[in-house]
């Protein structure tokens, strides 16, 4: 009864979860994009001001537009995540002839990202961009793009596999101690392709070349956990299954006491899911069931009772029943909720099935529903983000950049989570967190015994770097 009750509270907690989404696009097709110009400063002529004459040039050194990655550098300075990364990464290259490391090149590419700059062309115009090689610790010269291709293009598949646990270590590394229940969200989403690229398949749903990266976060903080880059067929469940179990099996050799919960569309329901739940103990799953011949019988009264209503009162009705339910290939019986949704419209039929035994409308509503906040973090990583840029030939290098884009989104994730919390900022998509912190001008003095960091006397968010960087001050102490 104890485990019902924190649950109950779980989903109450969730109703809290919103995020609003927009559009963002980049023309990358600018002339000349991404090299720096060597030729003598040209004054360029603007409008009077106030009777006198106005002109440009291009001449100051040292500075940046990206002056909030100083924020994101410090995060990461505690959380450690790039480390975590580099670490799964090996340098195979004659050091002899190395000019950037891979920790180097790693953070450049991360921050970049959490910019908005998403490809590595960005490279080019930003090797010499003063904040940029701060967040490179301080590198003279970054990386262009030639170089960076290739980085995107050497890990391999053990590489590959411990970037991505190396997200979950950082997952579990984000609480101070064993949680009492998390909640585990699982979706794929569309990647479209263009090109000879490996393992981009025709996918009739979406009407065209894609892939299909997994995504799984945490359902009541909206951390990610890992990421997975899957080929443009939706995966069958059983694969997503394999996935998800490694990934639970992991986290209950750290967490032996917490309540784990799975919850997915009907795409993630699966016998296997089911089995799994039953063997294990504090293991819960709640999923999608799509509808057939059996469920609408067992959900017919239900029907006919909702639509009646409708006709005495031409006011929508929603109605829920459960009732236990058993396929053929089940080895158990399930609870299934059927919601019965009747307006102008016409009628609408719902079920779901899972192993919690708690009212119908709070699984339904509170539970089930709640998952649609991970579709929200899947556009806050595809929107803001661009990590559906998927413009490698090689699948694993495709990998690769996801598991880059994941990084910077866990970066601003933990920004806005624990540092920004209290603020305007906590509720705030991560295209706000960009435009209003992370573009701020910066002018940058690289000495001979410090660096010293130049931020504008008055710009719109200056308090909230005020109270951040007094908090990481502290932090370091």
């Amino acid at each position: 009864m104890h485990v019902i009750s924190l649950i109950f509270s779980i989903f109450e907690l969730q109703k809290t979860t919103s995020s609003s989404m927009g559009k963002d696009t980049k023309n990358n097709n600018r002339p000349n994009a991404g090299f720096s110009d060597s030729r003598p400063s040209t004054f360029f002529n603007l409008s009077s001001v106030d009777r006198k004459k106005a002109q440009v040039r291009f001449t100051l050194e040292e500075t940046s537009n990206d002056g909030g990655l100083l924020l994101l550098k410090e995060v990461d300075s505690q959380i450690g995540l790039i480390d975590r990364l580099s670490g799964c990464l090996q340098d195979n290259r004659h050091q002899s002839y190395v000019k950037h490391s891979v920790d180097s090149m790693l953070r450049q590419r991360v921050m970049q990202i959490a910019a908005g700059y998403e490809d590595a062309n960005d490279c080019n115009a930003l090797k010499d961009d003063g904040m940029m090689r701060v967040c490179a610790n301080g590198q003279q010269t970054l990386a262009a793009q030639p170089t960076m291709s290739r980085f995107e293009n050497q890990a391999d598949n053990k590489q590959l596999y411990k970037m991505a646990m190396a997200f979950v270590d950082n997952f579990i590394a984000s609480y101070a101690s064993q949680p009492k229940v998390i909640i585990i969200d699982s979706d794929d989403t569309n990647s479209f392709t263009y090109g000879q690229q490996e393992l981009a398949l025709f996918n009739n749903y979406y009407g065209d070349y894609c892939f299909m990266p997994l995504h799984v976060y945490e359902g009541i903080s909206g951390k990610l956990i890992t990421t997975i880059l899957k080929p443009g067929r939706r995966s069958k469940s059983v694969n997503v299954f394999a996935v998800l179990k490694r990934i639970i099996d992991y986290l209950r050799k750290h967490w032996p006491d917490t309540l784990i919960m799975f919850r997915g569309d009907s795409h993630f329901c699966s016998r296997e899911v089911m089995n799994y739940v039953h063997d294990m103990s504090r293991v819960e799953f709640i999923t999608g069931l799509t509808g057939n011949t059996v469920l609408n019988k067992c959900a017919q009264m239900t029907v006919e009772s909702a639509q009646r209503s409708y006709e005495s009162s031409q006011k929508p009705v929603k109605r829920y029943h459960s009732f236990m339910y058993k396929a053929g290939s089940w080895a158990y019986a399930e609870r299934v909720v059927v919601k019965v949704e009747v307006t102008s419209m016409g009628t609408n039929v719902r079920f779901i099935v899972s192993s919690l035994n708690i009212r119908a409308k709070v699984l339904y509503e509170q539970g089930y529903c709640a998952r649609g906040a991970a579709e929200l973090r899947i556009k806050d990583h595809k929107t803001y983000l661009l990590s559906d840029r998927m413009s490698c030939s090689s699948f694993k290098a495709n990998q690769f950049r996801l598991f880059l884009h994941s990084a910077a989104y866990v970066l601003i994730h933990t920004l806005q989570n624990e540092v920004l919390k209290g603020t305007e900022f906590c509720k705030a998509t991560m295209k706000t967190i960009q435009l209003k912190l992370i573009k701020v001008a910066a002018r940058i003095k690289f000495l001979k015994t410090k660096v010293i960091i130049d931020l504008p006397s008055a710009f719109y968010s200056k308090w909230v770097f005020e109270k951040a960087l007094s908090m990481f001050e502290v932090l370091r102490i």
